[in-house]
């Protein structure tokens, strides 16, 4: 397994580490990745970013693939906490998370894994268009200390939507306003996507200290 580790910005004390799963149409060095590593890096925290099987293939071969099947993808992540969990040169406590399809991967196996907590950005609750097939089953009894960053605009989901759910006590959405799927908010807003980034960045780091 390939890895991209960033450890914290100089000068700060660590707090901790996020093992970081990428979307499902963007590497682990996308531009979206990269910007929150760094906001994450200047709080503290170590960042660990890796690839699932499908993008590690389509970096090697050049051609776009599918996402693998979910099996798949939660024995990726079971093997990526087995193999990281446990470095001596990572900051404990060790969060899971991802951004939109590699979060919900690591919040169905956040309890199995043990994890100090679960941070998701851009969490799918559903495909667009289609709230009444909502993926939040598991997110009812989970018992992981759990923070979604969700744009106030997100297709995948959004405030009136989940409202209704009745998600376990263990999960807190932080909603951003205005933002899409990357928490990015339109310039009419006044609000900027780096300005979300910071704010996610720093509630990130106060959820170490719950681990």
């Amino acid at each position: 397994m390939n890895y991209l580790i960033d450890q914290p910005a100089a000068g700060k004390s660590p707090c901790g580490t996020l093992i970081f799963s990428h979307g499902a149409g963007a590497p682990m060095d996308s531009d979206y990745m990269q910007a929150l590593t760094t906001e994450l890096n200047a709080v503290g925290m170590a960042v660990v970013r890796f690839e699932f099987p499908y993008m590690q293939q389509r970096r090697e071969m050049g051609k776009k693939r599918p996402p693998d099947r979910a099996p798949i993808l939660l024995d990726c992540w079971r093997e990526v906490y087995g193999e990281l969990s446990n470095r001596t040169d990572l900051p404990q406590p060790i969060l899971i998370g991802g951004k939109s399809m590699g979060g919900r991967m690591a919040s169905m196996v956040a309890d199995e894994l043990g994890a100090a907590g679960l941070c998701c950005f851009g969490y799918p609750f559903h495909a667009p268009g289609k709230p009444e097939k909502m993926r939040t089953e598991h997110l009812l009894a989970i018992k992981t200390p759990t923070l979604i960053f969700q744009g106030t605009r997100d297709p995948f989901g959004k405030p009136d939507e989940l409202a209704p759910i009745p998600f376990s006590d263990a999960v807190k959405i932080h909603w951003l306003e205005d933002g899409d799927h990357d928490l990015k908010p339109r310039k009419l807003s006044g609000l900027l996507q780096e300005e979300h980034l910071k704010t996610v960045a720093a509630l990130v780091s106060e959820l170490t200290r719950l681990g």
